[in-house]
This record gives structure tokens, C-alpha cells and sequence, in this order.
């Protein structure tokens, strides 16, 4: 059977794919500190699925494309999911 041939991401797709990829690196990190510490274990949980189901709605509605306006947005929400985190992290360790 041939291998069906993929095609070519621009330099933008690419772009945020990557975002993307490693904002989900991030959440999956996240996720296993708060299971080891037990430290925002619920919105640990709840970002990684976000991002799950986010990410895949976006792309079936964009056609897998990573530069269609709904997946930027998925990956600007969940950037700014981060700074809050951030945030919150900085006010309660200080």
C-alpha cells in the first residue's frame, strides 16, 4: 500500500503548530507537578483537557489548518491560561 503523500506546512503553520506544541508540553509539566504535590490538581486536570479538545475542535473545524484564525485563538487562550498561572504563582510565592 502507498504511503498517502502529506502536505507542506508554511512557515506560519509551522509557527503555531509549535506554539501550540509547547503549550501542551507545558500543561502535561504542570499536570505532573500538581499530581506529585497535589497543588492546583483541578486546574491542572482541566487545562490539559481544554487543550485536548480545544485543539482537536479547532483543527476539524479549520480543515488541519494550524494558521486558520480558530486554532490561533485556541493557542492565544491557552497562553494567556499560562500567564495567569504565572501570575498567581508569583502572588502566592511572594
Amino acid at each position: 500500500m502507498a504511503a498517502e503523500e502529506l502536505p507542506t506546512l508554511s512557515k506560519a503553520q509551522k509557527g503555531w503548530a509549535l506554539g501550540a506544541a509547547i503549550l501542551f508540553l507545558v500543561a502535561v509539566a504542570f499536570l505532573g507537578f500538581a499530581l506529585n504535590t497535589g497543588i492546583l490538581r483541578n486546574f491542572a486536570i482541566g487545562w490539559a483537557a481544554l487543550q485536548i479538545f480545544g485543539y482537536a475542535g479547532a483543527l476539524k473545524f479549520a480543515n488541519g489548518d494550524f494558521a486558520h484564525p480558530l486554532f490561533k485563538s485556541q493557542v492565544i487562550l491557552h497562553g494567556i491560561a499560562l500567564m495567569l498561572l504565572i501570575a498567581s504563582s508569583i502572588k502566592a510565592f511572594s
